[in-house]
């Protein structure tokens, strides 16, 4: 559900809103602006790429109770929080929710500019990375549970031999399956090999990230 990445302003303020659509606009970024958090949830779809520029004091819903709930439906979109009113309380809460950034009114123009930058190429990184993961997925899943059992032993940095003696067969056959296994996920190197194993998370202690 890729599109044109899109700052997404969730202010209910209305003069405010309208200075920040011309503020992003001049800066070359798209946007769009709600006056509340319902209304920016009934018109977004999770997979739109962009940030979310959100005002934290709201009639309804507030901007802390919005990032709330797209953690917790893990609708992944990186959050700039503005607000009026900050204490060091709300700072932290906000950032311990994953927020980005967080901007007191009255702000920087060039700083929200640059920390909503920032947020976009955050968002775009991420698409990245999981479009990564999603094609060393399905490299994985050409492989044979043999070629799979071959290949977390050769990451794990066991010898031909040593392999060969835990599977009960021929340092040739390990060979052979290791071949294929470098082909099939498509590693020039050892060590290719293993940073892709990283990357889905299948290698001990290792997890991908979202």
């Amino acid at each position: 559900m890729s599109s044109e990445p899109t700052v997404f302003v969730v202010d209910d303020d209305q003069a405010m809103r309208h200075s920040l659509e011309w503020l992003i606009e001049s800066a070359g970024l798209k946007v769009k602006s709600f006056g509340s958090a319902e209304a920016f949830l009934r018109a977004y779809y999770p997979g739109q790429a962009g940030c979310l520029l959100l005002d934290v004091r709201m009639p309804g819903m507030s901007g802390l109770e919005l990032q709330a709930y797209l953690a917790r439906e893990e609708i992944r979109i990186p959050v700039v929080i503005i607000t009026g009113h900050g204490d060091v309380g709300m700072a932290v809460k906000a950032m311990r929710g994953g927020a980005l950034d967080f901007i007191e009114k009255p702000f920087d123009d060039e700083a929200l500019i640059t920390s909503l930058r920032l947020a976009l190429e955050a968002d775009k990184q991420r698409r990245v990375d999981r479009q990564q993961r999603a094609e060393i997925a399905r490299r994985l899943a050409e492989l044979t549970p043999r070629e799979h059992e071959v290949m977390v032993m050769v990451t794990d940095g066991r010898s031909n031999r040593e392999i060969a003696a835990a599977l009960g067969v021929s340092t040739k056959t390990v060979e052979a399956h290791r071949a294929r296994v470098m082909d099939k996920m498509r590693a020039a190197s050892l060590a290719e090999l293993v940073r892709l194993c990283l990357t889905a998370g299948i290698l001990a202690n290792e997890t991908p990230e979202n």
